[in-house]
């Protein structure tokens, strides 16, 4: 296979035995979030889907300081809405962790700027301009797929946890049948 080819199949492929099989379409979203949403396209919502508990996982001892901070404030929102279970631990790991290495890319940025002069009297960019880039981005992918954005909040039918009904069934789908 040509590199081309290799390059094109690379983010939307597995290998099964040696073959290279195409994964279609968009990854399916959780039917956790289409409830919250509404269920915009008014499609049956799956039954055999993987429900683990709704309990918010133990923060990582392992997570720095700044990313235990980001867990235990962004922790509590997510339980609230009733996104973040023991299986999103690792993702929302991943989110704190980054979320961490920006605040402290961004702290040296606004202490010592972002640009350097060099033995040879060049000017160059200092490398946390492209850590923090690079965390950036990796916070906003984890935002979105937590619901943590304007465009994804939008797509919210509520954000207020506290509000129901009493009826755990009518809460949960929200008068969508």
């Amino acid at each position: 296979m040509n590199f081309k080819k290799e390059l094109e199949l690379s983010s939307f492929s597995y290998s099964k035995g040696g073959e290279i099989v195409a994964i279609r379409g968009r990854k399916p979203k959780p039917t956790n979030m289409k409830i919250l949403e509404g269920n915009p396209g008014k499609r049956p919502l799956p039954t055999n889907e993987v429900k683990p508990k709704q309990k918010a996982p133990r923060c990582p001892q392992w997570l720095e300081d700044d990313a235990k901070n980001e867990w235990k404030r962004m922790g509590k929102i997510l339980e609230q809405m009733g996104i973040l279970t023991e299986m999103d631990m690792t993702a929302f790991a991943g989110y704190c962790q980054a979320y961490a290495r920006w605040k402290e890319a961004e702290e040296f940025l606004s202490k010592h700027g972002s640009i350097i002069k060099t033995p040879n009297g060049y000017l160059q960019q200092v490398p946390q301009v492209s850590i923090s880039q690079t965390n950036l981005k990796i916070m906003l992918k984890f935002c979105e797929q937590f619901g943590l954005t304007p465009s994804a909040r939008n797509r919210l039918t509520t954000m207020d946890a506290e509000v129901g009904t009493g009826d755990e069934m009518e809460d949960l789908l929200g008068g969508i049948l």
